[in-house]
């Protein structure tokens, strides 16, 4: 488990922030890679995703995701273990393996129904973007259906979570020709 790179996926409001720092903290050399951060990190020119125009939205959530796989390289290369947290469609997780080649990768989708990903995104304090974002569900279940391991959380708290993803770790492990 702490020998691998881990990418824990999820619509926004699933717990991929909450559940990726609690799997980090099990892990005793570890690092929590939160990809919105990386993207907020854009000032100048910064679009959302989804904004006008998309092709520069979409241009800023490629970049994201070649940001957050060179940062993993780099600590998994000082034995660190990386977990990444981000939306990961069949596009990123591509970008994900060919950057992250050298590396055993486990991919984990966090995946409680629409419903309740909106309720946990209207009790956050912070960002509320579930609802522009509740259609990656079925694009989510579509494009990456059979890879890595799936866990509806509708029911689960985070140490649930994160005891299921421990217990489960085999299933995660991402075979190098999928």
């Amino acid at each position: 488990m702490a020998e691998d790179i881990w990418l824990i996926s999820g619509i926004p409001g699933s717990g991929k922030t909450s559940v990726s720092r609690a799997l980090a903290d099990r892990i005793p050399r570890s690092a929590h890679i939160e990809v919105d951060l990386l993207r907020e990190m854009v000032v100048g020119g910064y679009l959302a995703p989804g904004q006008e125009p998309l092709a520069g939205s979409e241009a800023q959530l490629e970049l994201g995701a070649q940001n957050a796989a060179l940062l993993a390289d780099s600590f998994r290369r000082r034995r660190f273990t990386p977990v990444v947290d981000d939306v990961i469609l069949r596009l990123q997780l591509k970008r994900y393996r060919t950057a992250l080649s050298d590396w055993p990768l486990r991919l984990v989708v966090l995946a409680p129904s629409v419903d309740v990903a909106l309720e946990r995104d209207r009790r956050r304090p912070e960002k509320h973007v579930a609802a522009r974002f509740s259609h990656l569900d079925e694009e989510l279940r579509t494009q990456m259906q059979g890879l890595g391991l799936w866990l509806d959380t509708s029911e689960m708290g985070i140490g649930e979570t994160v005891e299921a993803i421990a217990r489960r770790a085999s299933e995660a492990l991402l075979v190098r020709s999928s």
